[in-house]
C-alpha cells in the first residue's frame, strides 16, 4: 500500500494544513504530468487526506486499526445514546421534535470533534508507545463519528418529510 503521506511528502498528521496540501498537489502533477497513473495516484491521495474522516480512516488503516466488518467495543453509555436517538427518530412526528434530535446529534459530534482536535494536537510530536495509545483513542472517536453519520443520513431522510 503507498503510503499517501510519503508520496506528498508531508508528516503523518491528523491536522493538515489545506493550503500546503493543494500546495503539494499542484506542485506534484506538474512534475509528473507525464505520467498518468503517478498523477491519478497523487489526486487519490490528495482526495483522501483532505476530508478529515478519509484521512483519519486512511491513518487508522495504516496502522491496522481499521477492519472492515470489525465490531468496536464502544463504551455502554455512548451506545445507549445512539440508540436513543435511533428510537425517537423513528417515531417522530413533527419537525420540532425533528429539530430536537438535529441538535442532540449534532451536539455528540461537536463534543467527538473537540475531543479528537485535543488527541491529534501533537500527534506527529509523540513516540511509537504514545502514539499506538492515541491512535487507540482516536479510533474508538472515529468508530463514534460513523455511528453519528448513520443517524445523521436518517435525519436528512425524516427532514424532507416535513
Amino acid at each position: 500500500m503507498t503510503n499517501y503521506f510519503e508520496l506528498l511528502g508531508l508528516p503523518e498528521s491528523f491536522l493538515i494544513k489545506e493550503d500546503l496540501l493543494k500546495q503539494r498537489l499542484a506542485e506534484l502533477t506538474t512534475e509528473y504530468e507525464a505520467d498518468s497513473r503517478d498523477v491519478i495516484l497523487i489526486q487519490h491521495a490528495y482526495k483522501t487526506l483532505i476530508d478529515p474522516m478519509k484521512r483519519t480512516g486512511y491513518i487508522l488503516a495504516s496502522h491496522d486499526l481499521l477492519n472492515e466488518g470489525a465490531k468496536p467495543q464502544l463504551p455502554t453509555d455512548f451506545l445507549s445514546q445512539v440508540i436513543d436517538l435511533e428510537e425517537r427518530l423513528m417515531n417522530v412526528n413533527d419537525s420540532d421534535k425533528l429539530g430536537k434530535i438535529a441538535e442532540e446529534t449534532a451536539s455528540i459530534e461537536n463534543n467527538l470533534n473537540e475531543e479528537l482536535q485535543c488527541l491529534a494536537t501533537d500527534y506527529e510530536e509523540l513516540n511509537n508507545t504514545a502514539k499506538e495509545d492515541r491512535l487507540i483513542k482516536i479510533a474508538e472517536i472515529y468508530y463514534k463519528q460513523k455511528y453519528l453519520l448513520r443517524i445523521k443520513e436518517s435525519l436528512n431522510t425524516f427532514a424532507a418529510r416535513f
